[in-house]
């Protein structure tokens, strides 16, 4: 029988896939409850609790029981500007809000990595990628998801200009290298949270669009 996560736990929902991920949360009947801490605030909704301000202020405050942790935090080396502080959000952060669903009971987290995430890669973005995955599983989680999503397709409040320049060759490539919307990446989040498996999952972008049809 699947699992029926009823009180979750989302970090990042103001992001692209985060809003979307959101807006299915909060549509599945199952939902009791979502707590997702912003910088800014949400659209109200009953089973939304939203706490402003900055992410690392909030961990330590945030409270209750939650059965499942969605983690769609991150950011680009260009919107970070430097490698130290782009590593405070996508590794450091990270970590500190998982550590704290782990200690607020959450079983099962799902977690958006990115492809090619390797901690031996030669590449910046991809090395810290690796290097945060590794120290998820380190934290001992019953259920660790990994989605490892290629280029997002999906248009942003504030346009990255790499990614449109970089979107129509995405839908071009095969197999995982090929774009995902992030409409399917929710969707496929959302099915992924209801397996019971034991363990760490990794799941590819082309898995990742199979399961979010």
């Amino acid at each position: 029988m699947p699992n029926t996560p009823r009180r979750i736990l989302l970090a990042g929902a103001t992001g692209l896939t985060g809003e979307h991920l959101l807006d299915r949360l909060l549509n599945e009947p199952t939902v009791e409850h979502v707590l997702a801490p912003t910088r800014r605030p949400l659209a109200g909704h009953a089973r939304l609790e939203n706490p402003v301000g900055e992410l690392a202020q909030l961990l330590p405050a945030l409270s209750g029981k939650f059965d499942s942790a969605f983690c769609c935090l991150g950011t680009t080396l260009k919107q970070a500007g430097s490698q130290e502080a782009f590593r405070a959000v996508d590794h450091d952060l990270v970590l500190a809000f998982a550590q704290r669903a782990l200690e607020l009971g959450a079983r099962h987290l799902l977690v958006i990595s990115s492809l090619g995430a390797n901690p031996e890669s030669p590449l910046f973005y991809t090395r810290i990628k690796g290097e945060t995955e590794a120290q998820l599983q380190a934290q001992g989680w019953p259920q660790l998801t990994i989605a490892r999503p290629s280029q997002l397709l999906g248009a942003r409040l504030e346009p990255r200009l790499g990614e449109r320049l970089a979107a129509p060759l995405s839908q071009l490539l095969p197999g995982k290298y090929h774009g995902i919307d992030v409409c399917v990446l929710a969707r496929a989040l959302w099915r992924l949270a209801l397996e019971e498996d034991q363990g760490v999952r990794i799941v590819e972008s082309d898995e990742l669009r199979k399961l979010g049809r």
